[in-house]
């Protein structure tokens, strides 16, 4: 049978329930805190952990990494699955830093929708402008989530207009605010005609909900003062004449994005969120590869990693590979390909996420995200099938904004060391070069707080502190071209030249004048700043 929408077969039950997104945003908008509450009214927690409570309230569950619990930031992806009501939930959670972009870039190519939260005082910040980027190069359809309403905030139609122009897309309000800052009282939810009242008292409690027969109820007088009553009743007329009403088609191709406005951390807000993403969010979608795309309606399974995670048990020096499932009826102990090597890999262990805690996963469906613990075998862009030689593309790589040389402590260690970057360097926590000349290692990041995690990590994952140093270099390209010229330049640059962990050649420049004489006197040689992840 074909969904006339689409003209794609409709989708087996178990994996049309699925829905699979990201939540993204600027640093400090309560992404974390409003992933606490999903987990909440999900069942999977009984009480939400905010990043900024005290003792043990604070260990939020899907910050698990020491540093993460220390400073209140977000430093890894992590995946959790749960129920909600007749749907099935795969959230991704990503850092909001910038320093860890590229975690986040990756872990776009795993999901079929993104969630994009914004601080009611700060709107469209630089850092959620570019994860939408990435978002718009992949289609992806984004819900937004307007938080902190109960904080001094904008106004709302300024909040709207600057999502409009800044980012390009049809905004259509879901719900609306009554009040702001210290006088908010609760939303009026337009999708479904609806009161709903926050209550300030129990930060955990779902809100109250009040039936209401339109805005012209006499009931609504009960619950809202005559004041913010008026203005209620003359904003939703503005908003029902001059904005786009909800148009689920629009919202799944990336034109249109429905706005919830709340405050997640007194739990307000987030169950319409989750109802939205339950009726509007798309079904597992078809992922690129070649030499075709992965359909999730087909009968076998196929997936890829999107992400590799080292020592997320300390007691234990294990490597999981976070894998996003493209199509079938995976169950535990199936034999899989890995196509990069040819090999078949038993998969006896499958785990599936709620952040740092996990279960065995005995099945799972298109859409799921399931962890596979190896030693090194899976890498972030392979992919895993029932025989045939497909291939995921567009899991990016870019090349990093920081080098500096990495020595250990102890000079004796520098095996040890050298196991460790390796490790990072497989997980995509940071890029690490061999020079060809001279001994040690070069580190490249995006942002420098990477340095002190990868320092942090090191010290802690193998008790073995190093210290970072300035390097003579500041960017690194990929090499690409004729075998011949590649061959050539290598031996006429050996000073500039490296290896990543992949093998693959890199031209290490201190200046842009070293990039230009490339393009002046190697016309066959081509630099490039990104290198697709496809194995």
């Amino acid at each position: 049978m074909l969904d006339q929408s689409t003209n794609r077969p409709v989708l087996p039950p178990e994996i049309a329930r699925r829905r699979t997104f990201a939540i993204i945003s600027h640093p400090d908008a309560g992404k974390t805190t409003l992933t606490e509450k999903f987990l909440l009214y999900g069942g999977a927690i009984q009480m939400a952990g905010q990043v900024r409570a005290k003792g043990e309230s604070r260990r939020t569950r899907s910050d698990y990494m020491k540093m993460e619990q220390e400073r209140g930031i977000s430093v890894s992806a992590s995946a959790m699955s749960f129920d909600f009501g007749n749907y099935r939930f795969n959230l991704v959670d990503t850092p909001g830093h910038s320093d860890f972009s590229e975690d986040t870039y990756r872990t776009l190519t795993a999901v079929d929708a993104a969630v994009m939260v914004i601080d009611g005082a700060k709107g469209i910040e630089s850092q959620t402008q570019k994860l939408f980027e990435v978002c718009r190069l992949r289609d992806l359809p984004i819900l937004t989530f307007c938080n902190k309403m109960d904080r001094e905030s904008r106004d709302t139609f300024e909040i709207i207009d600057e999502i409009q122009e800044n980012l390009a897309i049809d905004v259509t309000p879901a719900s609306w605010p009554i009040g702001v800052g210290r006088d908010f009282i609760g939303c009026y939810d337009l999708l479904r005609d609806r009161l709903e009242l926050m209550d300030r008292a129990d930060r955990n409690k779902v809100a109250e909900s009040v039936s209401i027969n339109g805005l012209d109820d006499p009931k609504l007088a009960e619950h809202v003062p005559a004041d913010l009553l008026e203005k209620l009743r003359e904003d939703v007329e503005m908003v029902r004449e001059l904005m786009p009403s909800m148009d689920a088609k629009a919202l799944l191709e990336g034109t249109l994005t429905p706005i919830w406005f709340g405050s997640a951390i007194n739990s307000f807000g987030v169950k319409e969120l989750m109802d939205g993403i339950a009726n509007y969010g798309p079904e597992p979608q078809p992922q690129p590869a070649t030499p075709r795309p992965m359909m999730p309606e087909e009968k076998k399974v196929a997936g890829f990693v999107f992400k590799v995670q080292a020592n997320m048990d300390a007691k234990h020096r294990d490597r999981v590979a976070f894998v996003r499932l493209a199509s079938g009826h995976f169950k535990r102990g199936m034999k899989l390909t890995h196509v990069r090597s040819k090999k078949v890999m038993s998969i006896s262990n499958p785990v599936l996420f709620l952040a740092a805690d996990r279960e065995l996963a005995e099945e799972a469906w298109a859409g799921d995200i399931i962890g596979i613990p190896n030693h090194g075998q899976l890498r972030i862009g392979d992919t895993l099938t029932e025989g045939e030689a497909l291939r995921v593309t567009g899991i990016p790589s870019f090349a990093p904004e920081l080098l500096q040389t990495v020595r250990a402590g102890d000079p004796m260690k520098a095996k040890h060391l050298e196991k460790a970057l390796m490790q990072f360097a497989e997980e995509g926590a940071a890029k690490v070069f061999k020079p060809m000349i001279g001994s040690g290692f070069i580190v490249g990041v995006v942002g420098a707080l990477q340095f002190e995690v990868l320092a942090s990590r090191i010290e802690q994952e193998y008790n073995l502190p190093v210290r970072f140093e300035a390097s003579q270099f500041t960017s690194a390209r990929w090499v690409a071209g004729p075998k011949e010229a590649v061959d050539k330049f290598v031996n006429e640059n050996k000073g500039h030249m490296a290896t990543d962990n992949d093998g693959d050649s890199v031209y290490l420049t201190r200046l842009q004048w070293d990039i230009d004489r490339v393009v002046r006197d190697y016309p066959d040689v081509k630099l490039t700043a990104t290198k697709e992840m496809m194995l």
